[in-house]
């Protein structure tokens, strides 16, 4: 079909509507609509549309969200993800008219194809496509029906929900593994060359070979990974005849993961052992119990065995005999590395007579935490050992000479920057900004006594500043739950707020670009921006935001291009560059920079520099994407990487943080942190990258503050070094005894968290259907089954209910799941849950989001999104309240 065929049958669809008599043509469309839309098609055969009315949820919050989407979604990123939800004719106009009109235009072809989609799981996918690209709109795209990217195995469908299922999702820092080659003209050698190792090594290995339990804080760069395969070599050899060892090391992150999987494989698969891995991208297709059961060493993404041993798939820790957590001062709060050693300090001081395995941690720095003195520091680090049940912190002190021959640390110069004394382009944005903030503060006015959570403090917001994202952020995250009564006016002001913070975002980001770099940067970032807006839906309030940009635009040009408002920041910039390679012409040089889009701005000024564009400078930034321009696939980081290690041509290097933890990079003797600091471990770990002989660390900052506090970070790193060498003094049967007593401590609190429970409501309470507030049952009546299913008992439910055969009948322990039950009102048919056969009990389970809770007396009514948010009177199921 033809455009112009498509826009006359949308202008002429009433008509075709009143003449057409479905019932004559449904025979002959069946057969198609079984190939492209076959939600639609199951729904006709059963003339059950339940499935399909339960995504006009889903649609609702996308139309909300739409303004968001198309600012921070690539649509030809997630495309391939997603297209199985999309029939093929779609897919191939997403993709033209991203080619004709440019990004934002797709992505709103492509909400406006997932509005109509008839597949059940398109949410779903749409969810694991964006977590899968890091994208910044999967934290607006909630799936609030529970935890569904994790697989737990009671009763599928969500049509019976748990009452208490935790997942730890951790914020992944943008540290990858870029150390192999995987450019596609290249060939890598996976043979394994044996290695002889340093002194150094086999000291820091020598506890742990020892059979003691050990972290290993060792300096970026010495070959901690190679220690590991030293201990675990030792480890597997050791058992007699008859016995086998099983190890397991951890690595956090992906591309961390894939590399030590690879190391691992090369240098033990020689040796005869077996080794395999799981990780979150391979978990659904693989048997986490067959793989532990069937290999010698097992490389595990750490959530992959907190689920296993929540679900029971791996029985307790003691199917193995050696875990080794890479990065291990990640071990603290509810990190993945804590629930696992919750589970074996548990079993230790339990009384198990099981064994339990031995425990290494590996790490560049255990940290000090908010310590304010050497004993802080001390009491910070029992505790993390306490954590990884260590009382032996190796570290290299017989052979520092041949250490520091290796690992070379830099000198370290502070150069405080000035920053524009006016800053013209920061004032007309900063305009802008406050007009934008006015409309949609006067949406609120529209509508009274009604508002947003965080709107009212507006004003206090400096703009130009990561704490304006964050509040944008929260907005945004506001809107996606925001209801009034009509949901038409509910939907235009969501949409319009979200319009309204979505051009907020990008003159913020603008004002971080100027701070840092050119004004010519900053303007070309929203000249792009407002470019791609008019090629997309361009709506009266984005015409009305554009007129307002460009009505600034001669103005912002004039201010950009005057070589007076020149940032001095980036004066001394190119004084140290240009100093540094007068010096050494062969220096190689990491610019280590906040944002992604300073690293594109920092890349123009140096190739548009011509005292500059000789360093050919090649960049490196994570995968996450905070807009459709921006985040580097794993292959191009590592294609990145191997320029710059192979191509002499290539000099420098400006990376985001994605360089600065637990990949092995390529030497070089020149790092500039540039308006770049964190914490003492990120501080360790970033200087470590500047390996060659005689090499320098420079933090250019204009903020005395960022000064103070990187002196800060070296001070802690003397007073973690002083402490740890302090612990090693003690006696290690009073270090085990501090250690055990922190454990026992620890355990306390976290036995009684754990038993905390709220006072039940004994009150009985109505259920009311959600849809159509009919009565549906008493509290009172309500049984827990099996301690996570809730039932109804007594006849008088049965009638306010109907049911339908289940279209994915399925059983699973004690259930077999037979029907859905839906209200018995006509016009309503709201779903209520399941009917399933219980053992020898034929019961309704009812989900809790299905109906409104009323208290009897106040008549005031709650909704609840699960069970255990309920805190009303739980009667266990009893089988003598069943007729017989």
């Amino acid at each position: 079909m033809t455009a112009e065929e498509r826009r006359n049958l949308r202008a002429f669809q009433d008509y075709v509507i009143k003449i057409l008599d479905p019932t004559y043509i449904l025979s002959y469309m069946s057969p198609w609509f079984k190939d492209g839309y076959s939600g639609l098609y199951e729904a006709i055969e059963s003339w059950d549309f339940q499935t399909i009315e339960r995504l006009e949820e889903y649609r609702s919050l996308l139309k909300r969200l739409q303004p968001e989407f198309k600012t921070t979604v690539n649509p030809k990123d997630i495309l391939p993800e997603v297209s199985k939800c999309l029939i093929s004719q779609e897919c191939e106009e997403i993709m033209q008219v991203c080619s004709n009109k440019g990004l934002m235009a797709g992505a709103e072809k492509m909400v406006e194809c997932f509005l109509r989609s008839d597949k059940e799981n398109w949410p779903k996918t749409l969810k694991l496509a964006l977590d899968k690209e890091e994208s910044k709109f999967s934290e607006l795209w909630t799936m609030d029906k529970g935890a569904k990217n994790i697989d737990v195995k009671v009763l599928e469908d969500d049509e019976m929900e748990t009452s208490d299922i935790q997942i730890f999702y951790k914020e992944e820092s943008e540290c990858q593994n870029l150390s192999q080659n995987s450019c596609p003209s290249s060939e890598v050698s996976h043979i394994y060359t044996p290695v002889k190792p340093r002194n150094y090594q086999l000291e820091l290995a020598l506890p742990a070979k020892e059979g003691k339990n050990t972290i290993i804080c060792a300096p970026t760069g010495c070959g901690k990974t190679f220690v590991s395969l030293l201990i675990c070599e030792h480890h597997l050899k050791k058992f007699p005849q008859g016995q086998k060892g099983k190890v397991v090391f951890f690595a956090v992150q992906l591309p961390v993961y894939e590399q030590q999987k690879s190391v691992f494989s090369n240098y033990f698969e020689r040796l005869g052992y077996k080794v395999a891995g799981v990780s979150g991208a391979t978990s659904e297709n693989v048997s986490v119990k067959q793989i532990v059961e069937n290999n010698d060493i097992i490389i595990l993404t750490p959530q992959i065995l907190v689920n296993s041993l929540k679900n029971g798939t791996i029985p307790s820790l003691s199917v193995f005999t050696l875990m080794i957590f890479d990065e291990c001062h990640n071990t603290g709060k509810h990190h993945p590395y804590n629930m696992i050693m919750f589970n074996y300090l548990d079993q230790k001081l339990g009384g198990s007579s099981d064994p339990l395995p031995q425990v290494i941690g590996l790490t560049a720095s255990v940290g000090i935490g908010d310590a304010k003195s050497t004993a802080e520091a001390v009491e910070y680090i029992c505790r993390l050992c306490a954590s990884l049940d260590t009382s032996v912190i190796a570290t290299v002190k017989d052979n520092l000479e041949e250490l520091e021959e290796i690992v070379y640390k830099p000198q370290k110069f502070f150069r405080k920057v000035e920053s524009r004394t006016t800053d013209r382009f920061k004032c007309i944005i900063s305009q802008l900004m406050r007009e934008t903030e006015s409309l949609a503060k006067s949406i609120f006015d529209e509508i009274g006594t009604i508002t947003l959570e965080g709107i009212s403090q507006i004003r206090n917001r400096e703009f130009g500043t990561q704490k304006y994202e964050q509040w944008i952020v929260t907005v945004q995250k506001a809107c996606t739950v925001f209801q009034l009564p009509d949901k038409d006016e509910e939907s235009r002001i969501c949409k319009a707020l979200f319009l309204y913070t979505s051009h907020l975002r990008k003159y913020n980001d603008a004002l971080i670009i100027n701070e840092h770099a050119r004004m010519k940067d900053a303007l070309d970032y929203l000249k792009d921006f407002f470019t791609n807006v008019r090629a997309a839906g361009f709506d009266e309030i984005e015409q009305d935001l554009t007129r307002r940009f460009e009505e600034k635009l001669q103005k912002l040009e004039s201010v950009s291009m005057d070589p007076s408002n020149e940032n001095p920041k980036l004066k001394d910039l190119c004084f140290i560059l240009q100093e540094e390679y007068h010096l050494n012409p062969e220096s190689r040089t990491i610019l280590f920079v906040k944002t992604r889009a300073l690293v594109d701005a920092l890349k123009k000024w140096i190739e548009e520099n011509s005292e500059l564009s000789f360093l050919k400078p090649g960049i490196l930034t994570g995968r996450g994407k905070t807009n459709q321009n921006t985040g580097m696939t794993l292959p191009a980081q590592k294609c990145a990487l191997d320029a710059f290690r192979t191509n002499g041509d290539k000099k420098i290097l400006i990376a985001t943080s994605v360089a600065d933890e637990g990949i092995d990079i390529a030497e070089c003797n020149l790092v500039i942190l540039y308006e770049y600091v964190g914490n003492v471990i990120k501080m360790i770990q970033t200087r470590g990258r500047g390996r060659a002989r005689g090499s320098k660390c420079f933090l250019l900052t204009s903020n005395a503050v960022v000064i103070e506090k990187e002196k800060i970070n070296i001070y802690k790193e003397k007073m973690m070094n002083d402490s740890i060498s302090m612990l090693q003094t003690w006696n290690e049967a009073v270090f085990k005894e501090k250690v055990l007593q922190i454990q026992i401590q620890e355990k306390v609190i976290r036995d009684s968290q754990g038993k905390v429970e709220p006072v039940p409501d004994k009150e009985n309470k109505k259920l009311l259907c959600r849809k159509c507030k009919a009565f549906a049952c008493y509290t009172v009546d309500i049984r827990v089954v099996e301690e996570c299913h809730y039932t109804v008992v007594g006849d008088a439910f049965r009638k306010c209910f109907v049911s339908k055969l289940h279209p994915k009948p399925k059983s699973f322990g004690y259930f077999e799941k037979r029907a859905k039950i839906f209200c018995a009102r006509p016009n309503c048919s709201h779903d209520w849950g399941i009917h399933v056969k219980y053992k020898i009990f034929e019961i309704p389970v009812i989900k809790i989001e299905s109906f409104v809770v009323e208290d009897i007396a106040t008549g005031a009514q709650k909704l609840y999104a699960k069970w255990k948010d309920f805190h009303f009177e739980k009667i266990p199921f009893d089988a003598k309240e069943m007729p017989k």
